[in-house]
């Protein structure tokens, strides 16, 4: 990370010593956080649009615009309007992978019902692999956690020898995602170069978001992508932000607020986020 130096007045960096000892904290984090504040510049903050809960339930309807939801981050994943494929935000790009298998970049008024962004800035940086399987990519992940109580971003760089991804396509209105998964498109590709965005939730989220890992992949060429299933891979260059600040935006649609979220909609999550 960046490092820079400053002068400060002794009375200054007697509080923070002062405020190192009480609170245990480094004096690179204090000053960051006081420099995030006087700047109104969010850091380690995942910004989030509607619940999962409510995207279980089929309310798909626009809750934010692409434009607005650029404004919170930069990196991340969600869905469309009508459940119209997966998305991908990648270096301040959104893109739209549809459920024929299209990938094209959505246009800053398109809606989307649920996304989850941040401003990406990772701590971490090194090489893993080669990958045999999705669940060895997670243990990889998993060794650089350090809790299991706060958000985590990852970006995964590299040559794919084999990948499989899904995209759902518009359901009928009303639908549950559990039944519009079952006509959920699904994609192979072979030696394909990319990068696969992902963000890891912690247990307590399950009630509002999508606990465990939630991977998207978008080609190098941004022709080919979608929700990961599965993959096998070469070496890949990783990157990862733990994330400390979280923030939820709520939609006021009439279909977000009429509609029944409380009852439990984890089993239902599970079953659409994976292959069938």
């Amino acid at each position: 990370m960046p490092k820079i130096t400053a002068d400060i007045p002794a009375s200054l960096n007697s509080v923070l010593d002062e405020e190192v000892a009480r609170t245990r904290t480094e004096r690179s984090s204090i000053i960051t956080t006081a420099l995030a504040q006087y700047l109104k510049t969010p850091i380690h903050t995942l910004f989030q649009v509607s619940t999962s809960g409510a995207l279980v339930a089929g309310v798909y309807s626009a809750a934010v615009s692409v434009e607005s939801l650029l404004q919170h981050g930069d990196f991340g994943l969600g869905t469309f309007a009508n459940l119209d494929g997966e998305m991908v935000v990648i270096d301040g790009h959104v893109y739209q992978v549809q459920g024929t298998g299209r990938v094209s970049q959505a246009s800053l008024t398109a809606g989307a019902p649920f996304a989850v962004v941040t401003r990406f800035s990772p701590e971490i940086d090194l090489q893993i692999g080669p990958i045999e399987s999705f669940r060895e990519l997670e243990k990889c992940c998993d060794a650089l956690r350090t809790s299991g109580n706060i958000f985590y971003a990852f970006r995964l760089d590299g040559t794919f020898q084999r990948i499989r991804t899904r995209a759902v396509r518009p359901p009928g209105e009303g639908t549950r995602l559990v039944d519009a998964a079952k006509a959920q498109s699904e994609f192979c590709f072979t030696d394909v170069a990319g990068t696969l965005v992902g963000l890891w939730s912690p247990g307590f989220s399950s009630a509002f978001s999508v606990a465990g890992y939630h991977f998207h992949f978008l080609s190098e060429d941004r022709q080919e992508g979608g929700h990961l299933l599965e993959c096998e891979s070469g070496p890949l260059r990783l990157r990862m932000e733990a994330l400390t600040d979280f923030h939820l935006a709520l939609p006021e649609t009439e279909s977000f607020l009429k509609a029944d979220l409380g009852k439990s909609t984890a089993d239902e999550l599970a079953y659409a986020e994976s292959a069938h």
